[in-house]
């Protein structure tokens, strides 16, 4: 059966974007997944985005996300923005509406130079919902990798993710701890792990290994961790802007009992048609 996909980036992310809203038919399981993923086999993609109809009569769609690996995950900021993009040219839509996700509700704004202001949900910094498996919460934890000993964050926003500091992230061995901090035993549910460089008090360098994916060009919900986890420590000022291999993303966040912001850009690759 063929049916049509729109390929996407949001600052650099690979996104496929799946409209089944009418036809309503169900993602592919795992392996049909890695084939579509890989762009020998398909069309490419970081993080598929499966739209449906919402349960949620305040939102216009319900997404699924699925990793390039077959696995599904919580949530992902740059596929949120590519959706909310596609979606506001759509009759009805408006430029400011909700999206029914995995995490929860997500309101989106899209503006007229194409940038895409998204609510990412509150952060959360309880071990045991992470999940990361800590004694107390803490803004930083010790976390022991092959024999040695690394200062980490760890958050929640929808998804795991683990924050370390690096001198230089060009020189960072994300390669190497990356796969190592994704897998290790106290991230039950594994994580996303980045690499952070405070530039100063409103700008950040940022490389990401993904969960299930390894490091993309960009991850918005990664973006957000670091931001969060750097304000948290007093490093950081409200409004961050984040630089990636990708490109730039700008995060907000005024603090407990608030969302997060994720604002960036979201831009159309292709479109085209593949055989499930």
């Amino acid at each position: 059966m063929l049916i049509p996909y729109r390929k996407m980036h949001g600052t650099g992310n690979l996104i496929l974007i799946v409209d089944q809203r009418v036809a309503n038919l169900p993602p592919p399981g795992g392996e049909k997944l890695r084939q579509l993923g890989n762009q020998a086999s398909g069309p490419g993609f970081d993080q598929m985005m499966w739209l449906s109809p919402a349960d949620d009569p305040s939102c216009i769609a319900r997404y699924r996300v699925f990793n390039a690996d077959g696995s599904e995950v919580e949530q992902c900021g740059n596929g949120v923005r590519c959706v909310a993009r596609y979606l506001s040219g759509h009759p009805g839509a408006g430029q400011s509406f909700s999206l029914q996700s995995p995490a929860g509700p997500i309101a989106a704004s899209v503006f007229a130079d194409g940038q895409v202001a998204v609510s990412m949900g509150e952060p959360d910094f309880e071990p045991a919902r992470i999940p990361f498996i800590a004694e107390r919460m803490a803004d930083t934890y010790p976390l022991a990798v092959n024999g040695e000993t690394f200062e980490i964050s760890a958050v929640s926003m929808g998804n795991p993710h683990a924050v370390l500091q690096v001198a230089d992230v060009h020189t960072a061995a994300v390669s190497a701890l990356g796969p190592l901090i994704e897998h290790h035993e106290r991230f039950p549910a594994l994580t996303n792990v980045g690499f952070m460089r405070v530039r100063d008090r409103g700008h950040i360098d940022l490389r990401v290994h993904e969960r299930g994916v390894g490091e993309t060009a960009a991850c918005g919900t990664g973006a957000c961790a670091a931001t969060v986890s750097g304000q948290r420590q007093g490093l950081l000022d409200e409004e961050v802007s984040v630089r990636l291999p990708g490109g730039q993303v700008v995060v907000s966040w005024r603090g407990s009992g608030t969302p997060v912001w994720l604002k960036g850009n979201a831009e159309l690759i292709s479109e085209g048609m593949m055989d499930l």
